[in-house]
């Protein structure tokens, strides 16, 4: 009776476990999809001379926005500057 009531507790226990798997597996492929989808991608810029600030750049993919920000932060002077996406704007 005992050892039917721990089997039981192991076999749901392992099924949570997979269904929480799943659903995190759910929020990261989102993730990966808006990093490379067409649209307005949000940047946190890291400056290393200080002045960090967050600026958005639309490009085809989140690259492709990185690398047009960082063009622009390195023609406005802002040399030490990289752009690290922080997500794709919804709208």
């Amino acid at each position: 009776m005992i050892a039917m009531r721990v089997l039981a507790a192991a076999v749901g226990g392992v099924l949570f476990a997979a269904a929480g798997v799943a659903a995190a597996g759910n929020f990261a492929s989102d993730r990966q999809v808006d990093f490379f989808a067409r649209g307005t991608h949000q940047f946190y810029v890291w400056c290393g001379n200080g002045g960090d600030y967050v600026a958005t750049m639309d490009g085809s993919n989140a690259e492709d926005a990185q690398m047009k920000l960082y063009s622009a932060a390195k023609a406005g002077g802002k040399t030490t500057c990289w752009p690290v996406w922080q997500g794709r704007l919804s709208g």
